[in-house]
């Protein structure tokens, strides 16, 4: 796997497939996640080359982090099952003398606007999901309801799939929703979530249907899960439609989740204060239709951000370290694109198998946040050094605000 190096790029060529560019100089890639992208970039309809983000880790079938530009076909396990998950972030009027010395109260008025976590059981509700819908939801839903019928009404087994319940709601993992400060002590809010349960039976009913279809070539695959619709395929045109509205709703969720947060801050900070008319709210897990080096593609970008030059958009840390809103410079060899994160350095299990509950405490001891034992596999120090990924990418983007949280939500 010979490779060729410049002051910000590494380009491996690759036997019998398109080359892949790496932005990762001064972070670590894991030898699996090196090995995922050898087979994708052995797929034949892959465009030109592979772009590899600083944030590049382990990912199901594909890397997280990584740009696929492909023709005539999508890899629907690629896109993933978070369809559409992405950043929101706003600024207000307030400063950090504004907020109160303790944000415990602050924390909890936003944990009780917007359901979050998933608690499944006998008998037991959902807190993840809405019990009754408030009105803002439901407006929001009766608009993307006639796009998900036409879905629907194609595969049946999407029918009775979480939707209209999840709509403004947070779900879990590494999904957030932060207090932040930046450079001038300015407050911002700023969340990450995508398209919820919909998103997930979405991408999972397409990734099934792709492998179905290509049974017999499974065996000629490094992985199943590199399983691929083309266009023009029975259920190329299905996906692509699926895939926009299940988009469409996870942007249309980050924004009335936004507007609950704001909501329960306002109920809050004594101060009066506004919030600025343009978020920056962007996908990080999603497919277009895009035109690179004179040819038009598909780029599926697998935990990585659209980085056009001016374009802005939100690069987050870890729950105890930074996060940054950058604006895109353009570049054309990352097909315009940048990280969407700080990225893992290890699994959720081998996180919880290395570190104690101490050690989440003392990681997030300047954080109003949890600081139990459910959310060791979110520690800080399963994460890269944001630092470290922002200048690996300088070439890709340049920075606007740095964010630095006060308060952190998890699921």
């Amino acid at each position: 796997m010979p490779g060729t190096t410049s002051s910000a790029s590494e380009v491996i060529e690759v036997a019998d497939g398109t080359p892949i560019r790496m932005w990762t100089e001064g972070v670590p890639v894991e030898p699996a996640a090196r090995q995922q992208l050898l087979n994708t970039a052995r797929l034949p309809f892959i465009f030109h080359h592979l772009a590899v983000m600083p944030d590049v880790h382990l990912g199901k079938g594909s890397t997280i982090g990584s740009v696929i530009p492909t023709r005539a076909a999508i890899i629907p396990a690629a896109v993933g099952v978070d369809i559409g998950c992405g950043m929101i972030a706003t600024r207000s009027t307030l400063t950090a003398a504004d907020l109160p010395d303790q944000l415990y109260d602050l924390r909890s008025a936003i944990e009780g606007a917007v359901p979050h976590g998933r608690n499944v059981g006998r008998g037991q509700r959902d807190q993840g999901s809405w019990q009754k819908p408030p009105a803002a939801v439901d407006a929001l839903w009766a608009s993307l309801l006639p796009g998900f019928k036409r879905i629907a009404d194609k595969y049946p087994r999407l029918r009775d799939c979480n939707h209209h319940q999840h709509l403004a709601t947070l779900g879990t993992g590494n999904h957030f929703i932060e207090v932040c400060l930046d450079e001038a002590q300015r407050v911002w809010f700023m969340l990450h979530s995508g398209s919820r349960g919909v998103g997930n039976a979405i991408g999972r009913c397409f990734i099934a249907l792709a492998q179905a279809d290509m049974r017999q070539h499974l065996a000629n695959l490094p992985d199943r899960d590199l399983a691929y619709l083309k266009e023009g395929s029975v259920h190329f045109d299905d996906y692509l439609e699926a895939v926009s509205w299940a988009q469409d709703y996870a942007r249309g969720n980050r924004q009335l989740m936004m507007a609950h947060v704001v909501g329960a801050a306002r109920q809050v900070i004594g101060k009066r204060f506004t919030i600025d008319a343009a978020a920056v709210n962007c996908h990080h897990n999603y497919v277009q239709k895009e035109t690179h080096f004179g040819s038009e593609v598909f780029v599926t970008r697998k935990g990585a951000l659209s980085a056009r030059r001016g374009e802005l958009g939100i690069i987050p840390g870890s729950m105890g370290s930074r996060s940054y809103i950058v604006s895109g410079l353009g570049n054309a060899e990352s097909f315009c694109s940048c990280s969407h994160g700080a990225g893992r350095v290890m699994s959720r299990n081998e996180a919880r198998r290395r570190f104690t509950l101490a050690d989440q405490q003392r990681a997030t001891a300047h954080v109003e946040c949890r600081k139990d034992a459910e959310v060791i596999d979110e520690i800080p120090l399963a994460y890269k050094d944001i630092d470290a990924v922002m200048h690996a990418q300088r070439t890709l983007v340049e920075v606007v605000h740095r964010l630095r949280q006060v308060l952190c939500v998890k699921g």
